[in-house]
């Protein structure tokens, strides 16, 4: 007697458990094999609906507080609410991406976003370093210039050793490989 075998993966927070077979991407891989090239499709899912700038700045503040009054902690490989808790899966949550959320290089992509001046930012816009490793890419979001020169500005950041913050940076303003980007969701 000649029977079929079904294999039937669990669900685990809204994502199949693939094993090895797929790992899930982190900040700065680019999508790679069939697993992340999904991952990225339900990412992608989300770029359809528009978000008020207002909307991606309270649900960035949403994670400074969100684990018993604590920020969200830094993982490249956990996630918190469906969402990576790496840069990009934060931003891909404060701009309602769908989950597990892009990675860092698909956020740079004109799929996600298109390039700007500095001087054209934006509550909401995104300032992104795309070059280099997952390790040393990043992306912060916009809120608002912190001095009339507009050498330093107010952002909100999911970063390494730390977790979700809300601080004064610099990045993209003079020569570094940071640039800014308006999300194509406004």
């Amino acid at each position: 007697m000649n029977r079929k075998m079904r294999i039937v993966l669990p669900i685990v927070a809204g994502a199949a458990v693939l094993g090895s077979l797929a790992p899930l991407a982190t900040a700065g891989d680019a999508p790679a094999d069939a697993g992340a090239k999904a991952s990225a499709a339900k990412a992608d899912a989300g770029t359809k609906g528009a978000i008020s700038r207002d909307t991606v700045i309270a649900r960035a503040k949403t994670w400074l507080t969100a684990v018993d009054g604590h920020q969200v902690p830094y993982s490249q490989s956990k996630t918190f609410q469906g969402y990576r808790t790496d840069c990009s899966g934060y931003v891909s949550m404060a701009l309602k991406y769908g989950k597990p959320g892009t990675n860092t290089v698909g956020l740079a992509s004109s799929q996600f976003t298109s390039k700007i001046k500095v001087s054209q930012l934006q509550k909401g816009d995104l300032i992104i370093d795309a070059n280099g490793s997952n390790t040393t890419r990043h992306v912060v979001i916009f809120e608002s210039w912190a001095n009339s020169a507009h050498s330093k500005y107010n952002a909100y950041e999911q970063r390494g050793s730390y977790g979700t913050d809300h601080s004064v940076r610099s990045y993209g303003i003079g020569s570094d490989e940071y640039d800014a980007y308006r999300p194509k969701k406004y």
